[in-house]
C-alpha cells in the first residue's frame, strides 16, 4: 500500500544537531527541504516534535512531576512554531495545532480542520503533546496518527534504528531492519515509549524508525532507500 498520509515524528535532540541543545539551523533547513520535496510528490504530512532539545524532565527531585511535564509540553510548542516558520520560509503552508488554547499563536485542535488542511497540502504540526502530564510525545504521535488515519509513522531520532541493546554501550549491538511492534512490547525495548507501542500495536499503526541526521533521511524513509527499522503493527 502506498504511504500517502504520514505522521512525521522528529526528536528534539535531533533538531539540535551537534549542539545538543536549542536548534541547528542547517538541520532544520534540510528537514524543510526534504518535506517540501515530499509534498511535491503528493504526500500529506503532519508533524510532531519532541522537546528534548530544551527539557528532559525533572531537573531536581524537588520539582513536581506535573510541573516538569508542563514545561516539556511548552517546549514542544516552541519547537513546532520554530520549525513551522522555517517550512513557511521554504514555501510551504503550515498550521500549528495544540490541544489547549495558546492565544493567537496556535490553532485549537479539531480533527476535521486538521484533515482538511492536510488534504489541501498544508503541513500540520501537532504541538503540546496530549495536553496532559505523564504522556510522552511518542504517545501523542501514535494517538494523532490513529486519529488522522495516517498510513504510517516516520520517526526520526538521534539513533538510526532499533537495536537489541544500547549501541553506545555495546559495540556488538544488533540492529533490526524489520520487526513487529509487539516485539518492542514483549522485549521492553526502550526505543519508543511502551504505552505508545502498545497503542500502535492495538490499532495496527506501522512505524519506520531512522536516524534523522543521515543524508536525505526523511525522503529515504518514504522510498526503497530506507535503512532504518521497519516496525510492523
Amino acid at each position: 500500500m502506498e504511504e500517502t498520509r504520514i505522521l512525521l515524528k522528529l526528536s528534539g535532540e535531533a533538531l539540535a544537531g551537534e549542539k545538543k541543545t536549542g536548534f541547528d539551523e542547517a538541520v532544520v533547513t534540510d528537514i524543510a527541504s526534504q518535506v517540501r520535496q515530499a509534498l511535491q510528490a503528493g504526500k500529506q504530512i503532519a508533524v510532531v516534535i519532541g522537546g528534548g532539545n530544551f527539557w528532559r524532565g525533572r531537573t531536581s527531585e524537588h520539582m513536581d512531576r506535573v510541573k516538569a511535564d508542563q514545561i516539556g509540553i511548552l517546549a514542544t510548542v516552541m519547537n513546532c512554531i520554530y520549525v513551522a516558520e522555517y517550512f513557511r520560509a521554504a514555501g510551504m503552508r503550515t498550521m500549528v495545532m495544540t490541544p489547549f488554547a495558546c492565544g493567537n499563536m496556535t490553532t485549537l485542535f479539531r480533527k476535521d480542520e486538521a484533515i482538511e488542511a492536510l488534504t489541501s497540502g498544508t503541513v500540520v504540526f501537532f504541538a503540546g503533546g496530549t495536553g496532559h502530564p505523564y504522556f510522552s510525545t511518542d504517545m501523542a504521535t501514535v494517538l494523532m496518527a490513529i486519529e488522522m488515519e495516517a498510513d504510517i509513522v516516520l520517526s526520526g531520532k538521534a539513533i538510526d534504528g532499533v537495536y537489541d541493546s544500547d549501541p553506545k554501550k555495546n559495540p556488538n549491538a544488533k540492529k533490526y531492519t524489520d520487526m513487529e511492534m509487539q516485539d518492542i512490547v514483549d522485549n521492553k525495548l526502550e526505543v519508543i515509549d511502551m504505552t505508545a507501542a502498545i497503542l500502535a500495536a492495538e490499532h495496527h499503526m506501522p512505524m519506520k524508525l531512522f536516524g534523522l541526521n543521515a543524508e536525505n533521511s526523511i525522503l529515504n524513509a518514504m522510498t526503497g532507500a530506507f535503512t532504518g527499522t521497519y516496525i510492523h503493527a
